[in-house]
């Protein structure tokens, strides 16, 4: 008998039966509950953030793990770290069961193997100064939780992200973060509501962590990366807020110094 929360049937019955309307309303229904669920573990939530960004201002990094749809989210949400607050690529790392492969195509079994996290956590050089946070839903995945196992013998302080209660997972895991979202309007399709609290778990960490180590001002992204023609407007629309200069110099001067930041410096240390 399976008593994984995220694998009860759905509360909805006869879903190829329901109108379009019915459908999205029920989902929306179900998607509304999320936040309010994860509302319950904040506190749970602090401490991990809080010594994280003191792994990393120390010299450390940080990893997610997970496979399938967890894995994917890890992924995108360290990939978006760069690009929005200017830290270096392998400052936050997302690792997927099977490689990047899998990022868009299954990989069959790669997240059967218990050895297989942690082999891939020791490509990077893992070391008690950084921390890992091992994401699944189901909160048994192998390849998962064998590698915060890993993690554990080797003194490297871990948390994850589940989806039921009482699981290997958050067995394996120092600081687990449970997020009992019930069970999916397909059942046991976790890409669902589990996959967004998911997402909202990572992006709360991430930002928070950003934030605590100095990458926001007042409530702006002022080393986010100027890849774009939107980024530098938005850019230039910062300087000027705290600068007063007219839309031209602003830019000129960001082009010149290449960040928000260092902008914003020189024209306010003159």
């Amino acid at each position: 008998m399976n008593n994984k929360i995220t694998e009860l049937p759905s509360n909805y019955r006869h879903l190829e039966k329901m109108s379009t309307l019915q459908i999205l309303q029920s989902i929306n229904l179900e998607d509304i509950s999320v936040p309010q669920i994860i509302s319950t573990s904040i506190a749970k939530i602090v401490p991990i953030v809080d010594i994280i960004a003191d792994k990393l201002l120390s010299g450390g990094h940080l990893y997610y793990i997970g496979a399938g749809t967890s894995g994917r989210l890890g992924i995108v949400d360290a990939s978006e770290c760069p690009p929005t607050f200017g830290v270096a690529h392998d400052l936050v790392v997302g690792l997927i069961a099977g490689g990047d492969g899998a990022i868009r195509k299954a990989v069959e079994f790669a997240e059967d193997d218990p050895m297989g996290g942690w082999n891939d956590l020791k490509e990077h050089n893992l070391s008690s100064s950084d921390f890992v946070i091992g994401i699944a839903a189901s909160g048994s995945t192998p390849y998962v939780v064998g590698a915060l196992e890993m993690c554990a013998l080797q003194n490297i302080e871990t948390a994850c992200i589940t989806c039921n209660e009482n699981t290997p997972l958050s067995k394996a895991a120092k600081y687990p973060i449970e997020i009992i979202v019930g069970p999916e309007f397909v059942t046991g399709s976790t890409r669902m509501k589990a996959g967004t609290a998911q997402k909202l778990v990572l992006n709360m960490i991430s930002t928070s962590v950003m934030i605590r180590l100095g990458r926001v001002k007042d409530n702006k992204m002022v080393d986010m990366q100027l890849s774009n023609e939107k980024l530098v407007d938005r850019g230039t629309k910062m300087v000027i807020e705290q600068t007063g200069l007219l839309y031209e110099e602003a830019k000129a001067l960001l082009l010149n110094k290449g960040s928000v930041r260092k902008a914003i410096e020189s024209q306010l240390s003159k």
